[in-house]
Parts: C-alpha cells; structure tokens; sequence
C-alpha cells in the first residue's frame, strides 16, 4: 500500500472514535513522527466550544507526551466526500514543528483521490521562534 494511503487509512479509523456531539463533523488525524510511530488523535468537543480540540493537536499534544518532537508528516480524514486541510490554529501549531516547512499534509479531496502538501505551502510565513527572539 502507498505509504500516503496507508497514513491515511489510519486517520480514517481514528475518525471514528471522535467525540463531537455537537457538531457531528468527525475528523482523525495520523501523524507520522520521525521514528517511524504513528500517533493517531482525534477531534474532541465541548459544549463549551472553545475548549474543544482539533484530531491534529490530539495527535501532536500525545505524541510530545510520548517524548516525540519530530515529525516527517500527518494525515487528516473528515467526513467522505468533504475535502479538509487543517484549521488555521493546526497549521500554526503543525509549523511548531517544521521549521523548514516540509511536514507532508495528507488528506482526501472531495472526489477521494489522496492530495499531498507541505504545512509551508498551508502556512506561508508562519509566525515562529525566529520572531520572539528579535523582539
């Protein structure tokens, strides 16, 4: 299986053990760390809404709790048919994370077919590190 599909695959099962009760738009995410571990997250809501959290930041957050800071890329299902990239607050904290903004970004067009990209083509000029020590 192509190494994209295979990521994906995974993220599609973590899709559905989203808690999103609300809104009814479940999302898996699979982030591919450097090691060659896969940390699946999923979307978890809130009926306090802004407490919710995004399946990359799901990932991202029990990846580094399992002493992680490097990733080679992510995978991101939402429902079939709906095309998803991450939300802008991902994207910020997936550039965290790739400096040089080459973290692939897998996901599903609305058609199915596999797109793949880079967080730097999601999130050019991303705010990082470099700003805060110039400031």
């Amino acid at each position: 299986m192509d190494p994209d599909a295979a990521l994906l695959a995974v993220a599609e099962a973590a899709r559905a053990d989203a808690y999103a009760p609300y809104s009814r738009f479940q999302v898996g995410a699979a982030l591919l760390c450097e090691d060659g571990t896969v940390q699946r997250g999923c979307n978890v809501e809130n009926a306090s809404y802004p407490a919710g959290i995004c399946a990359e930041r799901t990932a991202i957050a029990a990846a580094i709790a399992g002493g992680r800071r490097r990733f080679r890329a992510i995978a991101v299902a939402g429902p079939d048919g709906i095309a998803i990239t991450p939300c802008g607050i991902c994207r910020q904290v997936l550039s965290e994370f790739s400096a040089d903004g080459r973290l692939r970004v897998i996901a599903r067009d609305a058609d199915g077919v596999i797109r793949a990209t880079t967080i730097g083509a999601l999130l050019p000029g991303a705010f990082g590190p470099d700003a805060l020590r110039q400031a």
